[in-house]
């Protein structure tokens, strides 16, 4: 036998004695199954043509030892996610191109094989310790992805972030949400971490039966009953394991949403891919779904948009969502290679941020306060124009009423203003000897003036008189 691939199993647990007198082997994939065991227990230097071991996903615990890592046939070695430990040796074999020895326990610092051309490297959520005397070639931001998080440990930074997994530029999509570009070239074992160290992706995983498989994906084809169409014409896959981290967030509740599309199968393939779906804070880990197949949530149809929507628990300023294949499904179709788990887009915000875009670290608060003066001078000048103009608007239409009542007055003269007292003494204390008659506004009385003048007055005017002179 030279080819041995069993993973995703159930039940009891196993040992690696199994396969010890299996050294003809050129691959062996025992990936997610069950395996609890010391990685010394098989005596890999009897492998003399292993070209391809995968015992990611189990309980695996020991050293890695030099013998392994000097296999002259080995190219593709995936140790993650198990309970191995100590440091890495010093050597390793030139013929390897692909080593995964993320979420372990290993420790001290990594050894200068790391900076090896063409060798693809994946070191995260381990001890290792990282500081400015350990130099590499490793992507930058490694220290963020170790298992004490020491990144904005108690400073944070972000209360959200949104990723267009496999995207070449910023999309501002529905909300005002701004989804940043996923396009770094992650290979079998590689990570990224942004510049700004807001976010970072984690890809694990060859595709077997396809050496030129691609890890973004992409499509022509327009989502109508998408808000954010753009978002879903490309996407991530990964043949394993596919992880997004969250860094610097301050803690509290958080809202995610998993976006999805299928874009690989047409409406008549009767092949489905099925997906196995993790998503938790790594506080937390919880398991959101199992089994999770894209196209059944669209009760078939493809070209169509699926969310999951999720509410997560952010401690020690970080966050993990976790993708990860079941072994399930087609690995053939629409081409080999093309299986595990996609994703379009996702976005993680904190409710009290209300999905707005997150503006992160304000590294200048001089700028700031200059930026408050400079708007509430603003403000002041602007309110005080305003009223300097009403002012003059009312002005100009009282001088324009003055001089209309001057040309009125020119034509008619001025009325006479008299006194109530001089009123009721013209009328003799309103004599009822004085009336003249009724009129349209009650009695009108006759009264003589001081100068002579003989004058009329209405007894509703004079009543008016009277109340405001009582008031």
């Amino acid at each position: 036998m030279t080819n041995l691939r069993i993973g995703d199993l159930t039940g009891e647990v196993s040992s690696l004695a199994f396969v010890a007198n299996m050294t003809l082997l050129k691959t062996l994939v025992l990936r997610n199954s069950r395996i609890s065991d010391n990685l010394a227990s098989a005596d890999f230097s009897k492998f003399v043509n292993l070209n391809y071991l995968d015992l990611s996903f189990n309980s695996i615990t020991g050293k890695v030892s030099p013998t392994l890592l000097n296999l002259n046939t080995l190219n593709f070695l995936f140790l993650g996610s198990n309970n191995l430990s100590g440091s890495l040796p010093d050597m390793i074999s030139p013929s390897l191109t692909t080593i995964d020895l993320s979420y372990n326990m290993l420790s001290g610092r990594y050894p200068s094989w790391v900076n090896m051309n063409n060798l693809h490297v994946n070191l995260v959520w381990n001890n290792f310790v990282i500081d400015n005397s350990n130099n590499s070639t490793l992507p930058s931001g490694l220290n963020c992805l170790q298992r004490d998080t020491p990144c904005f440990i108690g400073s944070p930074s972000h209360s959200s972030f949104a990723v267009d997994s496999g995207g070449k530029r910023p999309i501002r999509g529905s909300g005002n949400t701004i989804y940043e570009p996923d396009d770094a070239s992650l290979q079998g074992a590689s990570y990224y971490v942004t510049n700004s160290t807001r976010w970072g992706v984690s890809n694990i995983g060859k595709f077997v039966d396809s050496p030129n498989g691609s890890y973004i994906i992409d499509t022509s084809r327009l989502f109508t009953d998408a808000l954010d169409s753009e978002l879903f014409e490309t996407a991530r896959m990964a043949p394993s394991s596919l992880r997004y981290y969250g860094i610097g967030l301050k803690n509290g509740l958080y809202h995610v949403v998993l976006q999805f599309a299928e874009i690989f199968f047409p409406d008549d393939q009767t092949h489905l891919p099925v997906e196995y779906l993790l998503l938790a804070s790594l506080v937390q880990g919880d398991l959101k779904e199992t089994d999770f197949d894209i196209k059944k949530q669209t009760n078939g149809k493809s070209y169509t948009v699926i969310q999951r929507q999720y509410t997560v628990e952010v401690m020690n300023n970080f966050i993990g969502i976790h993708l990860f294949w079941a072994g399930k499904g087609t690995c053939c179709i629409p081409e080999p290679g093309f299986y595990g788990p996609s994703i379009s887009a996702l976005s993680v915000f904190s409710y009290d941020s209300n999905g707005e875009e997150d503006p992160g670290p304000q590294k200048n608060s001089t700028t700031n306060n200059t930026g408050l003066v400079v708007g509430v001078v603003v403000c002041v000048a602007v309110l005080g124009f305003l009223a300097l103009a009403g002012a003059f608007i009312w002005r100009q239409k009282r001088r324009k009423l003055e001089v209309e009542m001057e040309e009125l007055f020119g034509i008619v003269g001025r009325p006479n203003v008299f006194s109530y007292g001089e009123i009721k003494s013209a009328t003799g204390s309103f004599s009822p000897s004085n009336i003249l008659g009724r009129g349209g506004y009650g009695l009108v009385y006759k009264g003589k003036l001081l100068d002579g003048r003989m004058v009329a007055e209405s007894s509703c005017l004079l009543h008016l008189i009277k109340g405001k002179r009582s008031s």
